[in-house]
């Protein structure tokens, strides 16, 4: 049985190139980072959770709620084969349960904040925002997106300097990986299908960095995206971790 089973769904992605330096502090033992077209890159993602279960069960108040985290890209070699997976700088969610399961069991980095989204549609766009209080002050992210889908192709990661090159590689990430200690880290499977993705008309960001992410990640809050993106979507399963 998975671990756990819910849908994501609306999927703000906004793509940063940062210095790999920035970046080894928080790699897990037993993973390199993962560079696109000689790029490494870090991702703001705000989606919704809905229908969640775990361990099959409903938990009552815990079921649809919203999720922000910056996140980065890594692979991790696997007899001849190599494993695509993130790592979460941290992730916020307005559960406090979620985040104390997700740090005890999978060794995360979950915070628990106030959260809001909306999402409203007129017969030709999408606008979709995602938001959380730190320190008494509102986060935001926001896209405006065309309600015509299209399908990301996985094989478009090699049309270098591409927007679709970018939506293939960001979202095709199917593992996740959490720093247990200087040998030794957690794999955890998450499946879904290719998802569709909207074309971005407009986005505003509204987000400090540096305050809720550390000063390791203040420099964003000067940095143009590389690129911004609206998935659809799926239902998604995360299994349960395994020690590497």
């Amino acid at each position: 049985m998975s671990f756990l089973k819910a849908e994501w769904r609306k999927l703000i992605l906004v793509n940063y190139e940062v210095d790999p330096q920035i970046l080894i502090p928080y790699l897990p033992a037993k993973t390199e980072l993962d560079l696109h077209n000689g790029k490494c890159m870090v991702s703001l993602v705000g989606f919704k959770f809905v229908n969640t279960k775990m361990l099959g069960i409903k938990i009552p108040f815990h079921i649809n709620f919203e999720e922000v985290n910056l996140r980065f890209y890594v692979k991790h070699k696997a007899g001849n084969d190599w494993k695509r997976g993130v790592v979460f700088i941290k992730e916020i969610v307005p559960k406090r349960a979620i985040s104390i399961v997700a740090n005890t069991v999978y060794k995360e980095h979950y915070e628990t904040c106030k959260m809001r989204h909306t999402w409203k549609e007129t017969n030709d766009e999408f606008t979709i925002s995602y938001g959380w209080k730190k320190n008494g002050i509102w986060q935001d992210v926001e896209v405006k997106a065309a309600k015509t889908p299209f399908k990301i192709d996985p094989s478009a990661v090699q049309k270098v300097g591409s927007l679709e090159s970018d939506i293939a590689f960001i979202t095709e990430h199917y593992w996740g990986y959490t720093k247990i200690n200087a040998e030794k880290s957690f794999e955890y499977e998450v499946t879904h299908p290719v998802w569709d993705a909207y074309p971005i008309q407009s986005y505003k960001l509204n987000v400090d960095f540096g305050m809720v992410y550390g000063n390791d990640f203040a420099h964003l809050n000067n940095s143009e995206p590389l690129s911004v993106m609206l998935a659809e979507g799926s239902e998604i399963t995360v299994e349960k971790a395994v020690k590497i």
